[in-house]
């Protein structure tokens, strides 16, 4: 088993605090969000695991870890930078963790417990999170919703109602090679300018929508969180020391 972090992108929407660094070294309560992920992997049993660099990627260079570099990074979006690994990946199964996230090990021992092609881990008591970080979380939230075997049936749109989230999307998949086979189909069929610009979310819709493969969901309710701003950064600090 492997995993790879996705860690091209700069985080502008964080200020200041990625002036001088790629936004996985951002530090919650003094340890950063890489050091966070690379403790939950290897606790779950992985160690074999890789980053996509770009944005400051010298700072990336030293963390004895498989290196994949995006010289498109400023152009392209995650789905893109996963692929700068494709050779890596494509004989067995692997975790894909956003470098914006921190979770526990118990999150990445339930996506391997599904065993599913593709799964995603979601939090369904999203929305206490959420109010935490947003005056209203549908500026944020978008759509997550899932059949009564958890099969994902829809994600990533810009959620009108609270009705239409049954869970948060964490950016933490599981593929199996069946199923990256899958997806590297499905983005195969994408337009030239499509495939620089979709997100990760998209993807998974356009997987659902192709009937090829089904995406899996998987509950988590432990701790985690996605760091997008500086008040995201005082919100965990807040609630860690609080605990």
């Amino acid at each position: 088993m492997k995993a790879i972090i996705l860690a091209a992108g700069r985080g502008s929407r964080m200020e200041k605090l990625t002036d001088q660094k790629p936004k996985c070294l951002v530090e919650i309560n003094d340890e950063s969000l890489l050091d966070r992920q690379l403790t939950a992997l290897r606790a779950a049993g992985i160690t074999d695991i890789a980053i996509v660099t770009g944005y400051q990627h010298h700072l990336l260079d030293n963390k004895a870890l498989t290196t994949f570099y995006n010289s498109r990074w400023q152009e392209t979006n995650m789905v893109s930078s996963l692929l700068c690994a494709e050779q890596w990946l494509q004989n067995e199964s692997f975790i894909v963790s956003y470098s914006d996230i921190f979770y526990t090990d118990h999150a990445v021992k339930l996506l391997l417990s599904e065993q599913a092609d593709i799964g995603i881990s979601y939090d369904p008591n999203w929305l206490s999170l959420w109010q935490k970080r947003f005056h209203d979380p549908l500026i944020d939230a978008e759509t997550f919703a899932f059949d009564s075997d958890g099969r994902l049936n829809e994600i990533g749109r810009k959620a009108d109602s609270l009705d239409e989230i049954q869970g948060q999307y964490m950016g933490l998949l599981i593929f199996s090679p069946k199923g990256w086979k899958a997806f590297k189909n499905v983005f195969n069929e994408l337009a030239n300018d499509t495939k620089d610009k979709i997100h990760m979310t998209g993807m998974l819709q356009k997987i659902i929508d192709s009937g090829c493969m089904p995406v899996q969901t998987v509950e988590y309710q432990g701790e985690w969180g996605e760091i997008d701003s500086e008040s995201d950064l005082k919100v965990y600090e807040f609630c860690e020391k609080n605990t």
